[in-house]
């Protein structure tokens, strides 16, 4: 694609995103064009030669790992050797003493709310809304749509099926009873509420009783004796119970409730990352447009759904009359986050003076805080006037450092107070997760987050022990002893670092939105392992996810978890290479083809679509959320079994054209799908899908990124 450049100052701009950031970004703040082209000019020509360095640096640490593999071929690895050589070559940092993060000017949805957080694709500006308004959502709803609810064989057709209605009021009954109990009586027993002097009154006829704990009654909206819903408070997150006689659920219902409505995702990460497809400047504007619209409040998306026209806009904040008898708000939006991209690529968007492409998160770093800057004025988002920032795929303590350079030099030119940037770090590179205390203090002014990330982080132990061994089964990693020894120690090193009260502790994502279910019995292990935040896939899992807070005061879990004995270092750097294989045919089939269909499935909707994140039915017709992450782990795996002859590139070559087919057949009912099979050699996204597995091996830190965005700017230049 011919990008349109205009020079301004010495760099060569985008014309589209010159214009994007003199008429929009900037409009209304108090920072002229010549003053942010003039700082961002000087400061890119400073931070581009030490992000290359620091690129450079990973490349040569690679290749001393893969030597010393190499040269104890088919020996079993000394771990006190090992963590020896790992020292002398720099990719072990030696520990500092314990200290304490400082990060102040922190919001309450950080600190002390526990509770979902989205992640959503900021190309995608009604997935966008859709989730900032996600901090408060249906649980009848939620709990209706979803398999969390048995349908039961007596259930009828129809709009509405009472019969399943009576499943879902008996549920949320339920909810009540456990984390809002009456003194004396059930929730399903009740027949009316009314507030007098302050205080929540539940009425069965005549008779009156009252919350178990008063302290959790809230406030109420309408009028005190008849209120249209009172709002209640357990473990630092509301609940509405809502009066609408008009809703079905209320004709169902002896006390007129027609819903109760949680305070689901707390927080929501806007993805510049891995969820998008972002190769050029069309393409981040749309990213950097999304962002801007949220910071200003204005964000609109109009769209077409069963012949109506319906338009989405952010939520108002909520407001109701305390039990003192005070109008107060609650803030009706998803405190938003904004991830932007790693150290690693670059962006035709701007050309640097040398020629070179700008290094897309030094570029991120500018664009996205200064579209924040217009909630530093406003504060819609941000109570505490702080700009919160996910980094993801750094290495080690010298490049989140780097993170912090950049920051700081960002404020500089926009005239921000130091640290107003505040920083959330990725805990998803082996060199991270080995090193997190350093990483942490290199930037214990500004954390606000730390993260798991097990897909990726697999993905990376896989390419930095690529020479040691065949790697264990994909399905294996998680009883793998490295893997429990990254959630653990993860969690062990935030809590020490001072994080509980101050920032989040976070873990990963469900991956199934389908199974809801699942979900419900199996989250709750992020909780009690100490999170204060994991992920979820949609704003009804968010909701759905909710119910485990009020479950699990995640902040006594961490008191607890203080005292527990520390994970291991040498557990986290035990490499999961398989002890003399002894798999079938049919075992390495069936884990060629898991790992063939799971790329293909994601890589043709990336490539031929520009969708970068989706629902993507894997091999038994399961839909699962994927991005980046699953792709290189997958990708990764295959290159590793091909280079140490579990398989071969004509048997992986094979199978990927089996699976070509099998990947056609399941978007069959997509308009939008390109078949693969029909001209599998003039396919682009077949071949990239190819090209990951067979040149995976030499691909930087095993990503996929680059090989991705050349073949999605080649598909759009078609």
């Amino acid at each position: 694609m011919t990008v349109n450049y205009q020079t301004i100052k010495t760099l060569k701009v985008s014309k589209e995103l010159l214009n994007f950031v003199n008429d929009e970004l900037l409009k209304d703040l108090n920072i002229s064009p010549d003053k942010f082209w003039s700082g961002f000019d000087k400061v890119v020509h400073e931070l581009a030669p030490k992000n290359l360095e620091l690129l450079n640096i990973r490349e040569d640490l690679q290749k001393k790992i893969n030597e010393w593999h190499q040269k104890r071929k088919d020996k079993e690895t000394d771990i006190n050797e090992y963590k020896k050589f790992l020292l002398e070559i720099g990719y072990l940092k030696n520990e500092g003493p314990d200290f304490k993060i400082e990060t102040e000017n922190v919001d309450e949805e950080i600190k002390n709310i526990a509770g979902p957080q989205l992640v959503v694709p900021i190309m995608n500006a009604r997935y966008a809304l859709n989730a900032a308004n996600a901090r408060w959502m249906s649980l009848y709803d939620s709990l209706y749509g979803t398999d969390v609810i048995e349908q039961s064989e007596d259930s009828v057709s129809e709009r509405y099926d009472p019969l399943r209605g009576e499943m879902v009021i008996k549920y949320g009954r339920d909810f009540l009873d456990k984390y809002f109990s009456l003194a004396g009586l059930s929730w399903s027993q009740i027949t009316s509420f009314a507030v007098k002097y302050g205080k929540l009154k539940v009425l069965k006829g005549a008779d009156i009783f009252d919350l178990a704990d008063e302290n959790k009654f809230v406030g109420h909206r309408g009028e005190a004796d008849n209120p249209s819903a009172i709002i209640l408070k357990n473990n630092n997150l509301h609940i509405e119970i809502l009066k609408d006689s008009r809703a079905f659920a209320a004709q169902q219902d002896h006390a007129g409730i027609s819903d109760i409505i949680l305070e689901s995702a707390v927080t929501t990460i806007c993805d510049n990352e891995d969820s998008v497809a972002a190769v050029d400047d069309e393409d981040k504007i749309i990213c950097y447009r999304n962002w801007l619209g949220l910071m200003r409040g204005n964000l609109k998306s109009k769209f077409e759904k069963e012949g109506k026209l319906f338009e989405r806009k952010l939520n108002p904040n909520r407001s109701y009359i305390s039990k003192e008898g005070k109008g107060l708000k609650l803030h009706g939006r998803s405190l938003l986050l904004v991830r932007n991209v790693g150290h690693l690529m670059t962006n035709s968007s701007i050309l640097l003076k040398d020629g070179r492409e700008i290094p897309e998160g030094i570029l991120d770093a500018f664009i996205t805080t200064t579209a924040a800057l217009h909630d530093i004025k406003n504060k819609n988002n941000s109570r505490t006037g702080s700009i919160y920032i996910v980094k993801p795929k750094m290495h080690g303590p010298d490049e989140t450092a780097f993170t912090n350079l950049i920051f700081s030099k960002v404020e500089e030119v926009l005239g921000l107070k130091k640290y107003t940037c505040k920083i959330g770090i990725m805990d998803e590179e082996r060199r991270t997760s080995a090193n997190l205390k350093e990483c942490i203090r290199s930037l214990k002014n500004r954390v606000f987050f730390i993260n798991t990330g097990f897909l990726d982080r697999t993905g990376d132990e896989m390419h930095t022990s690529m020479e040691a061994g065949p790697m264990i089964k994909k399905g294996d990693m998680k009883l793998s002893k490295w893997i429990n020894a990254y959630e653990n120690r993860n969690v062990d090193i935030g809590l020490n670092c001072g994080f509980s009260g101050k920032a989040q502790i976070g873990k990963g994502m469900w991956a199934m939105p389908d199974k809801m279910k699942d979900m419900m019995e199996q989250k709750t292990g992020h909780l009690k392992a100490g999170a204060n935040c994991a992920w979820v896939p949609s704003p009804t899992a968010a909701a759905l996810h909710a119910l485990h807070y009020h479950e699990i005061n995640i902040f006594d879990e961490q008191k607890k978890l203080l005292n527990r004995d520390k994970a291991k270092l040498d557990d986290l750097l035990t490499i999961p290479v398989a002890d003399r294989p002894n798999w079938s045919v049919e075992e390495i089939n069936k884990e060629i083809c898991n790992s063939a269909q799971t790329l293909l499935g994601y890589v043709v909707r990336w490539i031929d679509q520009g969708v970068g994140c989706s629902k993507v039915p894997d091999i038994n017709n399961v839909g699962l959320m994927e991005d980046r992450a699953t792709l290189r782990i997958s990708s990764q795996h295959l290159a590793n079994w091909i280079h140490h002859g579990i398989t071969t590139k004509i048997q992986v070559t094979n199978i990927m054209k089996d699976m070509a087919k099998v990947v056609d057949n399941q978007n069959r009912d997509d308009k939008n799908y390109i078949k693969m099979s029909d001209n599998l050699e003039d396919s682009i996204a077949f071949n990239t899908a190819c090209d990951l597995i067979f040149k995976g091996k030499e691909q930087p830190s095993g990503y996929t990124e680059p090989l991705l965005h050349s073949n999605r700017i080649k598909k759009k230049s078609n």
